[in-house]
């Protein structure tokens, strides 16, 4: 928590101030990331471009930054996999992915870049399945290009023209079946100058899932429609397990550096109010945009949207990733943790100065005090009824 505005003294004076003397990027919802991000994007000679292999994340490991400050032609290829795995400890979904892995890997790319796109469907597979990706500007976002049949390859190409991070997915019918079997994933378009640079990336995606059983309940679990237009997970989790970032799995890092997520929301139906326990985003790119909002303690993060949310760590100890409709989080696995370690910084955080006993009303003191004191046998009194009746009720003896 590193990042700071500064407060406004003269509201007036800053005013008038600022046709000449422009707030600094990312400190009152400016574009964050320099004017590159609105201005046009030249176009491109795809022949004339030096050819890369994308480096893609796999989750939680996001891509590595593009370090280019010119386009290229970026080859990037996925393949879809039909996999059966564990959704929860004894518990088994066949998943459709992206590379084998929900989220799909995350594709990393510069703003004017030229993507040639390759979507390979496994000749095990059973459906036929396509891609849209949010970045691209074309009919589906590049799905009617790819409709590929099990053992088929398919490709298309775009210009990456608008910055940002943006959800890909299946869209192929029934859609919302496609993507809430873990059809979906992230694509990062960098801006002209890149991103400021931090010391931990990770990338996350949130899904909500619809079983025929019930959260953890044993066994191979179906897809369930009728729960799916319902909106009624049973589960919804961080990338696409249930414990997927907790405990071994635990993200990490050490005080004094910053983190930054690259966190996504695959749906297929609910909106993720995303928060880290114990911790501030100093800056959020909102929506995965080029516009960033400060000192922010949780953001909303619609299905098929994403955003980018920066904090940096100070005091040592785990640190809990939730969706805050806690429910979810407690409930249906939306769970994650991140680990710190290092020096302690006591002026920030203290931890635990006093632990003792507290009787308020009935300190000695206090029951003395009240005008015909009974020790406070009446109200002991009362709370035994109360309990002895409770019981009657519900048998709990």
């Amino acid at each position: 928590m590193r990042l700071r505005r500064v407060v406004p003294v003269a509201l007036v004076a800053l005013a008038l101030a600022a046709c000449d003397n422009p707030p600094p990027a990312g400190e009152t919802g400016e574009q964050a990331t320099g004017s590159s991000a609105r201005s046009p994007v030249a176009r491109v000679d795809p022949a004339t471009l030096p050819v890369i292999d994308a480096e893609l994340g796999v989750p939680p490991r996001a891509a590595p930054p593009t370090r280019r400050r010119a386009p290229a032609k970026v080859v990037v290829r996925l393949e879809v996999r039909e996999v059966e795995q564990e959704i929860a400890d004894g518990s088994r979904y066949m998943f459709w992915t992206f590379g084998g892995t929900v989220p799909g890997p995350m594709v990393r790319v510069r703003r004017g870049d030229f993507v040639e796109l390759h979507l390979m469907n496994h000749p095990d597979n059973t459906m036929p399945h396509n891609i849209d990706l949010h970045a691209v500007t074309g009919p589906g976002g590049g799905a009617t290009s790819s409709f590929t049949a099990p053992g088929h390859q398919t490709q298309f190409s775009f210009q990456a023209l608008n910055a940002g991070v943006y959800v890909y997915h299946c869209a192929t019918a029934p859609v919302g079946m496609h993507v809430g079997n873990g059809m979906y994933g992230l694509i990062v378009v960098e801006p002209d100058e890149g991103y400021p640079a931090v010391d931990r990336e990770y990338y996350v995606m949130q899904g909500d899932f619809y079983t025929t059983g019930d959260y953890r309940e044993p066994g191979l679990q179906p897809f369930d429609l009728e729960r799916a237009i319902d909106e009624d997970p049973a589960y919804v989790l961080f990338n696409g397990r249930d414990g997927a970032l907790v405990g071994d799995n635990a993200l990490t890092a050490r005080t004094g550096e910053t983190v930054r997520l690259f966190f996504g929301n695959g749906g297929p139906n609910l909106t993720s109010s995303f928060h880290v326990i114990g911790e501030i985003f100093d800056r959020v790119f909102n929506e995965g945009g080029t516009t960033v909002v400060n000192d922010v303690q949780t953001t909303s993060i619609p299905a098929g949207g994403a955003a980018i949310v920066d904090f940096g760590v100070e005091v040592p100890g785990t640190y809990v990733l939730v969706d805050h409709a806690l429910m979810r989080a407690f409930n249906k696995g939306a769970v994650g943790m991140l680990r710190v370690d290092g020096d302690e910084d006591r002026v920030v955080y203290t931890g635990q100065e006093v632990d003792e006993a507290y009787l308020g009303d009935y300190a000695p003191a206090a029951l003395a005090a009240r005008p015909n004191a009974d020790g406070g046998a009446a109200g002991f009194a009362q709370g035994e009824r109360t309990f002895i009746g409770t019981c009657a009720v519900s048998q709990c003896e």
